[in-house]
């Protein structure tokens, strides 16, 4: 059967291809040329002009005249801090319940005023426990041996002392800021 079919498809075939491309003649060039003209007749897009630079100011860098904080302190700090008075913790104080707490693990939750000068006199702490204590000036806490030097309605000014990496002791200040009870 695929013998005799064999030279009628050999006529067919080629006819159709013959007739298939015939279609593809004149009138879809035609119409392909329309569409690129009435691509073309379409006005066109304005493009916005480019916004004008933003003029920042320079920034001048003066802290290179300082000492840079990953070399030692020279001689003349070191002389000047021997010069100064001796500081070393006491070991025969009693230490506080707040000295059982790092300082940045304590909040301060407010302050109280006692007296009529309008000086705050107390100050409220948390510790991590959640329980609040009452602290004036004189107070110790931190882990450092921080005593409370002063009391505002927003903060409690610290002096600690820590060592200086000399076999010494400094003074250190620190303050902790009142902090809203959400923490």
């Amino acid at each position: 059967m695929i013998g005799k079919s064999l030279p009628a498809l050999r006529i067919w075939l080629p006819l159709a291809a013959a007739l298939l491309l015939s279609g593809c003649g004149q009138s879809s060039m035609d119409e392909l040329k329309g569409e690129l003209n009435a691509i073309i007749m379409k006005p066109r897009g304005k493009i916005d002009p480019l916004p004008q630079p933003v003029v920042v100011s320079t920034f001048v860098y003066a802290a290179h005249q300082l000492r840079s904080p990953f070399t030692p302190p020279g001689a003349a700090q070191a002389a000047q801090i021997a010069l100064g008075q001796k500081v070393e913790p006491d070991p025969n104080r009693l230490h506080e319940p707040l000295e059982s707490y790092p300082l940045d693990a304590l909040h301060m939750r407010g302050s109280l005023d006692w007296s009529k000068t309008g000086q705050v006199q107390q100050a409220i702490v948390e510790d991590p426990n959640g329980q609040e204590h009452l602290v004036r000036v004189g107070n110790y806490m931190g882990k450092n041996q921080g005593r409370i030097v002063g009391i505002t309605s927003t903060q409690i000014a610290l002096v600690e002392i820590v060592p200086d990496g000399r076999g010494g002791w400094v003074e250190r200040p620190r303050s902790l800021l009142i902090s809203p009870s959400g923490r």
